[in-house]
This record gives structure tokens, C-alpha cells and sequence, in this order.
């Protein structure tokens, strides 16, 4: 009866979780898709608790409460406080803890298997499982905590590359599954402990050197990779605890990192191939130093140009990107997009799939300010309206826009798809300096006669507009 209930339990938790990704896919049904994760997980851990049933004492409930409560404390003040800015990096660093928990339960699992399998024994099947976790794991933990070093700014976001890097990496790649297979055909043999660590200090550095070679340009591929990875060792390690929630989870987990490193790599005309290798793209110092130049004059302009331009204009196409979110100017935005249609300005709002370093960072921002679902378009629905556009008002973005990444094949971001805001007819560039972007090379769009730069806080200049606008 026991084994009936914990079965169903575990299903309904499944179903509850895909449901929250369902719900996550869009902006009108996260905060359900949220719920239904939430609840998922609720059943999943009592579910596992009350398994668990007389293996666990009073001392083993009061332990698990106090972790609960320790992690749950940690997380809902952490949520609280975090900035809508910082989250790549925070995914990157929850990744990395769900790594190290894979490799914990798997060290666990191999030092103590009286707890975790009948009769004490280790099949060969179960060490299989039990080292993919591991290895991945691992890979997930020194990956992810490299991938948040960059993206907080605490090492250079520069690509750290080197002569024969793929071939050490593809060596060190088939030395763990060399060393998997070892383990497994005799995993209770007292020479196979030192295959074990082998397996976790090899794992570990392969993550290291497959993340410090990619650029600044490349992190958000790098951390959607770094969450399928970290589904698959959570799934790997299920199989060693029995426990058919954390298999479930984990292969939702993956699948979906993985779906969406793909659609990432579509949007950044990146190859899945690369990352997985580690070492694409790249923000090299040559290509740096060249944008650093002067490259012509700057038209610059204040919030009463800005003012005059879109209140004469018929369209205007708007385009936020990192320092819109991180002014927080995405309120004022709406309300300047207000007045224009009041005006009788038509007004769309262009979203390219990784403004911001995250996918779907500039929809919640534009949600959490009651933007109009209707009026949020993706790049490829609103590409081809800017050659109709009378305005493109591009609000903190810049490599997303950025033209060499059509034309200079020595750009990083080269080939990478970009709004094509230089079609319409006036660009207006609202920007605090004129500081290169997130790849490290300057917008040659911001040299162009048809382009105004308004330099300035984000959410300062706006509402400067809409004090204009109101007067006009």
C-alpha cells in the first residue's frame, strides 16, 4: 500500500512540475507555472519523508527541519533582495550547489553502501549511475562557479584560450569513462576507490577548462548548458537513491537546459557542438583594442529631441536591453509608451532572445510594469518592421544591435542575429556612457548619421521624455 502511494505521489509531483514549465514559458502564465513547481516540490519532499518512514529517528527529522529551515531562510531572503540584473549570475551559482550535491550523495553513496543499497552491495549497473552523477556533477559545480566569477565581474570575462585545448579536454573526457568503466566492473574492489577519486578530481577540472575559455558574449549559452547539466546529475543520482521524484525532476531539468541551450544558440548563431567543447566565440584583446577607437562624430541629443521626434512620429519600435533593467526603468518606459499612443503613435516593444544575458529577462521586466502582452514581440516577428519605423528607441541594449555583427567577421559577435534597428528611420541610443557592450566592442550604429545618442541614467532620461511629452 506504502509503495502505492509514494508511486502515485511521486507522479503527481512529475505532472505538477511539468506543468510549471509550461507555465514558465510565458509571461502571462508564470506566476501559475511558479505555483505548480512549488507545490510539485512540496509533495516530492514529504513524498521522500514519509518513505523514508522507520529509517529515520527523531534526531534525523530534527536535522532535515533544521537544513529546511536553514535553506528556506537563505532563499526567501535572498530572493527578496537579489536584483533582477543579477540573476544569470545566481542561477550560476545555484547550479553549482546542485552539482555539489550530486557529487556529496554519490561520495555517500560509495563510502557507505549499506544505506543506500540491499544487502550493502554495489551492482555494477548502480556504479554506472552513480559515477555519471558524479562526473557531472562535478563538471556542473567548477563550470558554475567559474560562469558566476565572470558574469559578477570578479575574473575577466576574456576567454582563456590555449594551443591544443580541445584535444586535453577530449583526452581528460575519455580518461573519466575510461575510468567509469573501471569502477564498474568491479565496484567493490579496494583498487577501484582510487578510479572513484580520480573520477572526481578529473571531473572537477574539465569544468574549470571548459568554461574559462569562453567570452563575456557567450555566458548565457554557458549557464543554460551549466542548468541541463545539473538536471542530468540530479537524474543520474536519483537512480542511486531509488528515489523516482529526483529521476523525473532531474530529466526535466535536463531536457529542458537543453532545449534551451539550443534556442539560445539559434539566437546567438552559435554551434550546441561548441559549448559542449568549450572555447567558441571569444573577445579577443585585438578586436578590443580596435573598437576601442574613435571611429567618427556622435550626434548627441536631450529628452526634449527624444520628445519632439516620437511625438511627431507614427511608429516607434522600443527596444530594452540590460541598462533598462538595471535603472529599474522599465516603469517610466510604459508610461512614456502611454502618452504616444495616447498621441495616436503606434508602439511595439522588439524583445531579442538573450537582452539582458538571460532569456525572457526584458518580458518580466516589461510584465512586472503591466506592458501589454499584445505589444511584446520576439525578433523574429518584428525584424522586418523596422524598415517601417519611424523611430527605434533602443533603451540600454547594444550588442543585441550592433551591425558588425553582420559585417566584421573578426567581432565576437559575429553572426550572431541582431534587431535590426539601424533600418529606421531615426535610432535613438539611450545609454549612460559610451561604454562598449557586454562583448567588449563598440556599436558602430552609434556613428551613424541617422542615430541620437541620449547619454544618461536610463530611467532619469525617460521620465525627462514623459515630463516633455506631457508639455507638448
Amino acid at each position: 500500500m506504502n509503495t502505492t502511494i509514494i508511486g502515485f505521489a511521486y507522479l503527481l509531483s512529475g505532472v505538477l512540475f511539468i506543468l510549471a514549465l509550461k507555465g514558465l514559458s510565458s509571461p502571462v502564465s508564470a506566476r501559475k507555472g511558479n505555483t505548480y513547481g512549488m507545490l510539485g516540490m512540496t509533495i516530492a519532499v514529504a513524498t521522500t519523508l514519509y518513505g523514508a518512514g522507520s529509517g529515520l529517528d527523531l534526531s534525523s527529522y530534527t536535522n532535515i527541519i533544521i537544513a529546511v529551515a536553514i535553506g528556506g531562510l537563505f532563499g526567501s531572503v535572498l530572493a527578496r533582495k537579489i536584483s533582477m540584473t543579477a540573476l544569470p549570475q545566481l542561477v550560476a551559482a545555484f547550479h553549482s550547489l546542485v552539482g555539489l550535491a550530486a557529487v556529496f550523495v554519490a561520495i555517500g553513496a560509495y563510502k557507505n553502501p549499506a544505506a543506500f543499497f540491499e544487502g550493502g552491495i554495489i551492482s555494477t549497473g548502480s556504479m554506472i549511475e552513480m559515477s555519471l552523477g558524479l562526473a557531472i556533477g562535478a563538471i556542473t559545480f567548477s563550470g558554475s562557479v567559474i560562469a558566476f566569477a565572470k558574469l559578477q565581474g570578479l575574473v575577466s570575462g576574456n576567454p582563456l584560450v590555449f594551443k591544443g585545448q580541445h584535444l586535453i579536454n577530449l583526452i581528460i573526457f575519455l580518461g573519466i569513462l575510461g575510468l567509469i568503466y573501471m569502477t564498474a566492473v568491479d565496484p567493490m574492489n579496494a583498487t577501484t576507490e582510487q578510479y572513484f577519486w580520480a573520477i572526481v578530481g578529473l571531473s572537477f577540472f574539465i569544468g574549470f577548462l571548459v568554461v574559462l575559455p569562453i567570452g563575456g558574449a557567450d555566458m548565457p549559452v554557458v549557464v543554460s548548458m551549466l542548468n541541463s547539466y545539473s538536471g542530468w546529475a540530479a537524474c543520474g543520482i536519483g537512480f542511486t537513491l531509488q528515489n523516482t521524484a529526483l529521476i523525473i525532476t532531474g530529466a526535466l531539468v535536463g531536457s529542458s537546459g537543453a532545449i534551451l541551450s539550443y534556442i539560445m544558440c539559434k539566437g546567438m548563431n552559435r554551434s550546441i557542438v561548441s559549448v559542449l567543447l568549450g572555447g567558441f566565440g571569444g573577445d579577443s584583446d585585438d578586436v578590443a583594442s580596435a573598437a576601442a577607437q574613435p571611429k567618427g562624430n556622435v550626434k548627441q541629443g536631450s529628452a526634449d529631441d527624444a520628445s519632439f521626434i516620437m511625438g511627431n512620429a507614427q511608429k516607434v519600435i522600443i527596444v530594452p536591453g540590460y541598462g533598462m533593467a538595471v535603472s529599474q526603468a522599465q516603469h517610466a518606459l510604459r508610461e512614456m509608451c502611454d502618452i504616444l499612443k495616447e498621441k495616436g503613435v503606434e508602439v511595439r516593444y522588439a524583445i531579442h532572445p538573450v537582452a539582458g544575458r538571460m532569456p525572457g529577462h526584458m518580458n518580466v521586466l516589461l510584465a512586472e510594469a503591466n506592458v501589454p502582452y499584445d505589444e511584446v514581440f520576439e525578433l523574429e516577428e518584428i525584424n522586418h518592421e523596422f524598415a517601417t519605423a519611424d523611430v527605434a528607441f533602443v533603451i540600454g541594449a547594444n550588442d543585441v544591435t550592433n551591425p558588425l555583427a553582420k559585417t566584421d567577421p573578426q567581432s565576437p559577435i559575429y553572426g550572431m542575429p541582431i534587431l535590426d534597428v539601424e533600418k529606421a528611420a531615426t535610432t535613438l541610443f539611450l545609454k549612460r556612457s559610451m561604454a562598449s557592450g557586454y562583448a567588449g566592442v563598440d556599436n558602430d550604429l552609434f556613428f551613424r548619421d541617422k542615430t541620437m545618442m541620449l547619454l544618461g541614467d536610463a530611467k532619469k532620461t525617460t521620465e525627462e521624455i514623459v515630463q516633455a511629452l506631457n508639455l507638448s
